[in-house]
This record gives C-alpha cells, sequence and structure tokens, in this order.
C-alpha cells in the first residue's frame, strides 16, 4: 500500500511528453485476438490496465515479447481459451472488450462481470443487444458473475444504439468485423478512440467506414493478418496536464499530442483565463492571474469529454464566483466532492448537478482518490493547495497515468510516493 505525499503552492513550468490513449490501448489489445499473425503494437501507455490487459492475452494462450516498456509484440495464433479468468477481469471495466473479440474469432466468449472504477451504474446491456442482433445468444439472467455469448455464425445486421456508448460501439465493431455479411451501428460514439479502433481494425485488413461519425459500416472479412500499429496519444492525460498548469499559475509545453482531440478543454480552459496555443503535436498552456468561474456540462464527443469532468472541478474550486458542472454521462461521478470539501472547498451536489462557489485558496489534509479521474483531481488540488496533501488509494491513478509522479516531478512538483504501514494484529 502507498500513498502520495504533495507539498503544494509550485508553480509547474516545462515540458511534458504524453504517452499512448489508455481508452484506445485496452480495445486494441483486446483486438488483437482477432489477427492470424504477430501484431507489434506501440506507443502502450505504461499503466496497471494496459499490463493487466496482456496478462489476460497470456491466460487465453497468447505469446507476448516486450520489445520496450512501451512496445510489445503480440501473438494471438497460440490462444485456445475463451474464457477470460475472474480474477483478471474483475479489476478492470475495459475486460468487456474480450467478449466482442472473443466471439469474433471463436464464436463463443466467456469473461466476468467487469470491475474497475465504480462511480454509478453502467450496464452493458447495449453491448449484448449488439451481440444478439449479430445472431449470438446470450443468457437473459447472468448467473455467478460470468457472461456467456455464443453463436454458430455471426451475422451482420443493424443495430441502433439506445445510447450513445463507447464501450458498446467499439465491442460490437470488434464482433462484427469477420461477421457474415454488413453490420450498420447507428448512434454510434464518436470519440478519437474509437476511431483508432476501427483504424487499427482496418490496418488488420478489415472494413470498417464511417468511425469518428454516429453512423458505422462494417463489411466482414474472412481473415485479418498481423500488423504494426501505434497508439494515439491520450487526450486525458493531455488534458490533465493542461489543468495542472492552470491550477498552479504554471507554463507547460505538451508534446506529442493531437491539438483537435483537446479542442473542448482547451476551450474551457481559455474561458477560465488560460492561454492555450497549439502547433502540429504540442500545445502550450500559461496560466496568469486568477481562475475565472465558468458552467462546465460533460458529452459525448466532440463535447467536453466526462473524463475530464472531475480535474475541471478542481480548478472551480478555486475560481472566481460561481461555477456549475453537470454530468450528462454518468451517475455518481460527483463522489470526489466530498474530498474537495474536506481541503476547503465549497460544493452542493444535487443529482447529477454541481455547483461550487470559489474559494481563494484550498488547504492540503489527507484525502482518498475514489476513482481513476477523481484522483487526478485530488492531484491538482494538491498541487494548488497550501500546505500538504496526502492522497491513498493510489492505485486508481496508477490505472491510467504513466509515470506520473515523474512527470509532474519534471515540471516542478514536489511530490514523493510513500509507502503505508501495514497494520497487523496485536493478539498472539
Amino acid at each position: 500500500m502507498s500513498k502520495y505525499r504533495v507539498q503544494g503552492g509550485n508553480r509547474l513550468v516545462g515540458d511534458i511528453y504524453i504517452g499512448g490513449c489508455k481508452n484506445a490501448c485496452l480495445p486494441i489489445l483486446s483486438a488483437v485476438v482477432l489477427a492470424n499473425d504477430v501484431c507489434r503494437i506501440s506507443n502502450i501507455p505504461n499503466i496497471s490496465d494496459a499490463l493487466l490487459s496482456l496478462d489476460i492475452l497470456e491466460a487465453l494462450g497468447a505469446k507476448i515479447k516486450r520489445i520496450n516498456k512501451n512496445t510489445v509484440d503480440i501473438d494471438p495464433r497460440t490462444i485456445t481459451s475463451h474464457v477470460v479468468p475472474h480474477d483478471l477481469a474483475q479489476h478492470m471495466r475495459a475486460s468487456y472488450y474480450f467478449l466482442g473479440s472473443l466471439l469474433g474469432r471463436f464464436g463463443d466468449a466467456r469473461v466476468s462481470m467487469p470491475g474497475g472504477c465504480n462511480f454509478g451504474v453502467r450496464p452493458i446491456d447495449q453491448h449484448l443487444k449488439g451481440f444478439q442482433a449479430l445472431g449470438a445468444t446470450v443468457p437473459a439472467i447472468i448467473e455467478n458473475g460470468m457472461i456467456d455469448a455464443s453463436a454458430t455464425q455471426l451475422i451482420g445486421n443493424s443495430i441502433y444504439l439506445d445510447v450513445v456508448s463507447v464501450g458498446a460501439t467499439i465491442n460490437v465493431m470488434l464482433a462484427a468485423v469477420k461477421a457474415r455479411g454488413t453490420t450498420i451501428i447507428e448512434n454510434a460514439a464518436k470519440e478519437p478512440h474509437v476511431v483508432d479502433v476501427a483504424n487499427f481494425l482496418n490496418t488488420m485488413g478489415a472494413d470498417v467506414r464511417g468511425a469518428g461519425t454516429d453512423t458505422i459500416k462494417i463489411c466482414g472479412v474472412r481473415v485479418l493478418h498481423g500488423v504494426e500499429y501505434s497508439i494515439i496519444p491520450d487526450q486525458i492525460e493531455a488534458g490533465t496536464y493542461m489543468a495542472c498548469a492552470v491550477a498552479t499559475g504554471g507554463d507547460i509545453i505538451l508534446h506529442g499530442v493531437i491539438p483537435k482531440h483537446l479542442e473542448s478543454i482547451s476551450a474551457k480552459l481559455r474561458e477560465m483565463g488560460a492561454q492555450v496555443s497549439e502547433d502540429d503535436d504540442l500545445v502550450h498552456v500559461i496560466m496568469e492571474g486568477p481562475i475565472k468561474a465558468c458552467n462546465v456540462k460533460t458529452m459525448p464527443h466532440p463535447g467536453f469529454p466526462t473524463d475530464m469532468q472531475p480535474q475541471v472541478a478542481a480548478l472551480l474550486a478555486i475560481a472566481e464566483g460561481t461555477s456549475i458542472i453537470t454530468e450528462s454521462i454518468w451517475d455518481n461521478r460527483f463522489r470526489y466532492v466530498d474530498e474537495l470539501r474536506r481541503m476547503g472547498a465549497q460544493a452542493t451536489v444535487d443529482g447529477k448537478v454541481a455547483v461550487f462557489q470559489g474559494v481563494k485558496s484550498l488547504n492540503g489534509c489527507p484525502v482518498k482518490a475514489v476513482d481513476l479521474r477523481a484522483g487526478a483531481a485530488m492531484m491538482i488540488a494538491a498541487l494548488a493547495a497550501n500546505g500538504q496533501t496526502e492522497i491513498e488509494d493510489i492505485q486508481y491513478i496508477e490505472r491510467g497515468y504513466e509515470n506520473f509522479l515523474e512527470k509532474l516531478h519534471s515540471v516542478g512538483a514536489d511530490i514523493c510516493r510513500i509507502d503505508i504501514p501495514t497494520i497487523t494484529s496485536m493478539r498472539a
């Protein structure tokens, strides 16, 4: 068990290099199951969720050869199992992507109900609806926490998603690329990582068209071959460091990004008073003066991403005036607000709406990360706060941020990782 200790008040200045996109990496690693030869995947973020995906692939029978910390060769030809072990799947929500890829390869998939961050009910009914439309049989009742899907032959079909779901859009793509005939996904998610997964599948020989729009057309193919592929940079990692610059009155240049993917984030930070400039593959954020209040509503892409909502809340906690955040994607994503209140934030939550009355400063104190992005918000608040903050439950943060401490330390953050002593019983 470990925690982060942060001494707030330092102005962050310097350069940070952004890693591969977590939300693209996990389904792409799952999609390798569909190939008939070795795939070399580069720009894999060195985070616990990616390592867990590789463990799942090995458990299924794949051969993994690590080229360096961000590049691996995966040989899926030796995969013989269609069952993802429960002890691995329970720690990561994205384990459900193996349902689509295993179903597409074997016509059978058995995966336990996914784990990961808990910030509200996140059903996978749209995933299962998509599989059933392709001809798969899915039990009406999930027994022993395991999801079973099977099909003699997947057949292309038209599928309308009742809600815009990134996970369901990708999972149906994975199942449909080798199905017989044509599949059309309507009301599809348009996020950059959806496009990246489609590009990866097409590089392997799939025929996926329309990714990035609300209608995706997939013409099934018989064989997908091995490829070399580099994952896109992480939009949310970049946005988080942009928020760190704003929180500390800093000056940070982010390298290796796709500025277009950051447009909604950049727009809100400019509204708060930040200077945000862009070049081919970098974004420069300078903050001078107080943070201005603004209102934020999360929306599917190209709207403001829900995965940046907690980080922006940490900024609005110290902004001048009153700000309103409306969360339109997930229920119960404001659990972190209690932790901000411990630091002195003035905020009220009513369902999917949070109102922040900005305070002049936050004060360091012990807090915890209640989920991945909430943990990032605690870090941002700690960097801006007076005094020392200790953040516990950092395993959530390390699910999604590569070399988090090292990158922050490189731009001037006073931060370290410390071990938490194990409490043992006094009884003999």
